[in-house]
């Protein structure tokens, strides 16, 4: 089992390195299906810099040593993003998190954009907040900043709890578009219910590729639906041949 761990590891990485040379991108551009709350999100984007508002993410309270903090390192890919594509207005993105890794990371993501973009001048670090070390105390922390006038939209991308619940009711009230995410199945049920834009499994780690963030994250999805091709064709071929009592 860990030789075929390793192998799917390495075909993994193989197919990305391959999918996202220019001679590839080029000849073979990604075709991806549409995801609506994603589309919703490009336009909240623009929206914001039209009027002046700015974009809250909120990453959850993972710990960075934690399996569960891929979802947080998303929210930051997708908080860099945000911050180059919002860069024409005067009011960059701001964020939230309940670990004093993931703040320290969100601040670190927030000076990287406006160098990249020569927006220093409106860099604030008070921007990456930490806003609650448990989970329930970073949740009425963070409801803080969904309610500032300012904010017009909210992205909720990592791990989260029961606390989500705070989280999406105080947006949905407050804010023109949310947007949440989550890879806790827990959560996951609470954005369903509550909010009106959720990604829904996997779908959390195609944003930064939706976003048109850098070829690594094209290439990288397009070798996620490979393999989830493969999984299926797999699972469909040991049913049939368990019938047909070959296995």
């Amino acid at each position: 089992m860990e030789f075929i761990g390793f192998l799917v590891v390495l075909l993994a990485t193989a197919g990305t390195i391959f999918f996202a040379s220019k001679k590839i991108r080029t000849k073979y551009p990604p075709v991806f299906r549409k995801i609506p709350a994603i589309g919703k999100l490009r336009r909240a984007i623009g929206l914001s810099v039209e009027d002046g508002t700015r974009m809250h993410v909120s990453l959850g309270s993972a710990s960075l040593t934690d399996p569960a903090n891929a979802s947080a390192f998303v929210g930051l890919t997708s908080l860099h993003r945000l911050g180059q594509l919002s860069s024409t207005s005067d009011q960059p993105p701001v964020c939230s998190s309940g670990n004093g890794g993931l703040t320290l990371l969100s601040k670190e993501v927030l000076k990287a954009a406006s160098v990249e973009t020569n927006t220093r001048e409106l860099y604030d670090p008070d921007h990456g907040q930490l806003t609650g070390i448990t989970p329930f105390s970073y949740a009425i922390g963070a409801m803080d900043v969904l309610r500032e006038p300012g904010v017009s939209a909210n992205i909720l991308i990592g791990n989260f709890g029961t606390e989500a619940g705070f989280l999406s009711t105080t947006s949905e009230a407050n804010t023109d578009f949310t947007l949440a995410a989550s890879d806790s199945i827990t959560a996951q049920s609470i954005f369903l219910a509550t909010t009106r834009d959720v990604l829904i499994g996997e779908e959390l780690f195609a944003i930064p590729a939706y976003l048109a963030y850098n070829p690594i994250h094209l290439a990288s999805l397009r070798v996620e639906d490979i393999l989830r091709w493969l999984v299926g064709i797999a699972l469909i071929a040991g049913a049939i041949l368990k019938l047909l009592g070959i296995i």
